[in-house]
């Protein structure tokens, strides 16, 4: 009889054991959680500049190819110097803002920012790529 109930007690965890390793496994999670939601956000920081850096080359190129630059981001999607319009991770939408050329003789879009950035809330031009 006594070696039964023995068994019985041994067989599982104890309430505090339990609460223990909850606690320990908390005080992890508030270690390497925010380190973790850094790393993500990093991440689509740079996927918004890798976006960036292809739509600027994509304007490049339709200048040297026309001498002029794009009037929309959409006219680069149909002529096929982009695919698509790339979407900004950060704000997840396809909103560009455009940014017209310094010189008045040659319009269209001469460069593009995030909508969500200081140039593209203060030019007002915000999604006027699409």
């Amino acid at each position: 009889m006594k070696r039964i109930d023995m068994r019985r007690r041994d067989a599982g965890f104890t309430l505090i054991e339990l609460v223990v390793v909850m606690a320990i496994i908390g005080l992890l999670l508030t270690i390497a959680l925010p380190s973790y939601m850094h790393s993500i956000d990093r991440g689509k920081e740079q996927v918004r500049a890798q976006n960036l850096a292809v739509m600027r080359d994509a304007i490049d190129k339709y200048y040297g190819d026309n001498a002029a630059y794009p009037d929309t981001l959409d006219e680069l999607v149909t002529r096929h110097y982009l695919r698509a319009i790339p979407v900004d991770p950060v704000n997840g939408d396809d909103k560009w803002a455009v940014v017209a050329s310094p010189d008045d003789t040659k319009p269209g879009v001469y460069d593009i920012v995030p909508a969500s950035s200081p140039q593209g809330t203060a030019s007002g031009d915000a999604g006027a790529g699409k």
